[in-house]
């Protein structure tokens, strides 16, 4: 995995910051424009031109690391060593345990300290 401290940007890549934007915007016009029309053809048309903006926001220096990005945040999702079934219930257990007490506590100490402020105030 390499990583660099600068971004390699080419010449086009403010052209094709230009061209995802525009495309962003003619599918929210777009669909403003063509309100009359069945949902459906307006949500296929705004998901195609979004498609359209991503692929082509792919096509640029920082896209590019976006991608690589997410292909290291894949492969270390891999490595994870997730808990097995019978850990994830017996800390579940513990937490729900510790709620309860700790919410049975507050109420002792909120019961407690309701009582005597009603003794002082009569």
């Amino acid at each position: 995995m390499k990583h660099s401290a600068e971004v390699q940007e080419s010449r086009h890549d403010g052209l094709k910051w230009a061209a995802v934007v525009t495309l962003l915007v003619l599918a929210v016009v777009g669909n403003t424009y063509f309100a009359d029309q069945a949902l459906l053809y307006r949500v296929l048309g705004v998901v195609a031109l979004c498609a359209l903006a991503g692929v082509v926001a792919l096509t640029t220096a920082r896209g590019r690391e976006l991608a690589e990005l997410a292909r290291a945040a894949k492969k270390e999702i891999q490595r994870v060593v997730w808990p097995t079934r019978p850990e994830t219930v017996q800390t579940t257990a513990i937490v729900l345990v510790a709620v309860l007490v700790v919410g049975l506590m507050l109420w002792l100490i909120d019961t407690l300290l309701g009582w005597a402020m009603s003794g002082v105030i009569g």
